[in-house]
């Protein structure tokens, strides 16, 4: 994996830095989760998705919707 820029002002103070793409993508999806984990709500939901299953398989899913 590549390795975490920072990006510094002139003074040399730390002010950003530039991540991988995976890291970013990462990063991104652990914001999303701790979004939804917010509503109680949507948390039992997610929780009963992972437990759930039934289900049918990527394939299947892609026949019916005929991609």
């Amino acid at each position: 994996m590549a390795e975490i820029q920072y990006v510094s002002d002139e003074g040399g103070n730390p002010v950003g830095f530039i991540v991988p793409n995976e890291l970013g993508r990462e990063i991104e999806s652990e914001k999303e989760t701790a979004y939804l984990l917010k509503s109680e709500n949507m948390k039992r939901r997610l929780l009963e998705a992972k437990e759930r299953q039934e289900g049918i398989s990527f394939d299947e899913a892609c026949e019916k919707l005929g991609i």
